[in-house]
């Protein structure tokens, strides 16, 4: 009980001073609040400030920079005027040096015309002999007159035969434009005879290789799968391929018994490859270069089977012209082919 009471007074003792201590307190918030906003004013006006004659400098500078400009533009007209009053001042010499020059020859003429008199009387003697001679030529005028009409004479003669020349030559172009018309139907009968031939050998053939899948016709050639007479990457050719090109050389040697000696034709031995590319190391560089080894390779054992050489041609075309789209490997295969072609030479 004691003990409460003496808590009790002390507690009354105390009260009193907080009531000072909070307004002690709010009045020192307010004065911080109060330094803040003028601190923050006076920041925004300084920027503001700045602001201002950062806009000022920036104008300061270009001005200078159109001033700099300018000053470059002054000096170089300047430079310009310097130089036309230097050409200026060459011209006016020069047109003081022509001046005195005039001037001399002006005293030189003065000084040579006491002597106008003499040449006076020289010219009239000459203008004299020029009358005499004038009517020479009168006379020798005339003569040419003559001639003239003499040369317009045989001009009209000449005339007259070429336009003679001129018939002559349409009658002679009618004839060779018949002879043309006649040597094209000529050609053609050639062209037709030489057709029916091939459509004879290519039913031959048919018969013979008939009885193999990898030999085909396409249009006007025969096509062999490259398998069929040469093994991959040579160009020398098989035993299975001797054989086919030995039924081949049999057909073409009957062919050239039959085929009359006017008309000119040969058998196009054609040589492609697929798109593979050739090994390192390889006999062959390039597809180019085996497509043209197995096509004369083929036309080297006709030849051997008696087949005439005047009747053959071989042509390598490599890689680059497949009848076959794409990549896969029937693709390649398809375009790995020797092609026959009978065709005028």
């Amino acid at each position: 009980m004691a003990g409460r009471l003496s808590r009790r007074n002390r507690g009354d003792n105390d009260a009193p001073y907080w009531p000072g201590f909070v307004d002690a307190m709010a009045q020192l918030l307010l004065v911080i609040t109060f330094l803040l906003s003028v601190f923050m004013l006076a920041q925004f006006l300084l920027a503001r400030q700045i602001a201002g004659q950062d806009s000022a400098l920036g104008q300061l500078r270009s001005q200078i920079s159109e001033l700099t400009q300018l000053l470059a533009l002054e000096k170089g007209a300047k430079a310009d005027s310097d130089a036309q009053l230097l050409a200026l001042t060459d011209d006016l010499n020069k047109q003081k040096n022509k001046t005195n020059d005039l001037m001399a020859n002006l005293a030189a003429q003065n000084a040579a015309g006491a002597g106008v008199g003499n040449t006076i009387t020289g010219l009239q003697t000459a203008l004299d002999s020029e009358r005499k001679l004038s009517s020479e030529a009168m006379a020798k005028v005339e003569l040419l007159n003559q001639q003239i009409a003499a040369l317009r004479r045989q001009l009209a003669s000449i005339t007259a035969l070429l336009d003679d020349s001129e018939s002559r030559n349409r009658a002679s172009e009618g004839q060779i434009a018949d002879l043309g018309k006649r040597l094209n139907v000529a050609l053609l009968q050639k062209v037709e005879e030489l057709s029916k031939f091939r459509s004879e050998f290519f039913g031959r053939l048919r018969k013979i290789l008939s009885q193999r899948s990898d030999i085909l016709v396409v249009g006007d050639r025969f096509v062999f799968q490259s398998e069929v007479l040469f093994s991959k990457g040579v160009a020398d050719l098989n035993e299975a391929g001797q054989v086919e090109v030995t039924k081949l050389a049999e057909a073409l040697k009957q062919l050239e018994k039959e085929i009359p000696p006017d008309i000119k034709w040969i058998l196009r031995v054609d040589g492609h490859t697929d798109a593979d590319p050739i090994l390192v190391g390889a006999k062959f560089a390039s597809n180019w270069e085996l497509s043209s080894a197995r096509a004369t390779a083929v036309v080297k054992f006709l030849v051997a089977k008696g087949v005439g050489p005047e009747h053959l041609a071989a042509a390598g075309f490599g890689e680059f012209q497949p009848i076959a789209p794409g990549a896969s490997e029937d693709a390649k295969s398809q375009n790995r082919r020797i092609e026959l072609k009978l065709t005028e030479r």
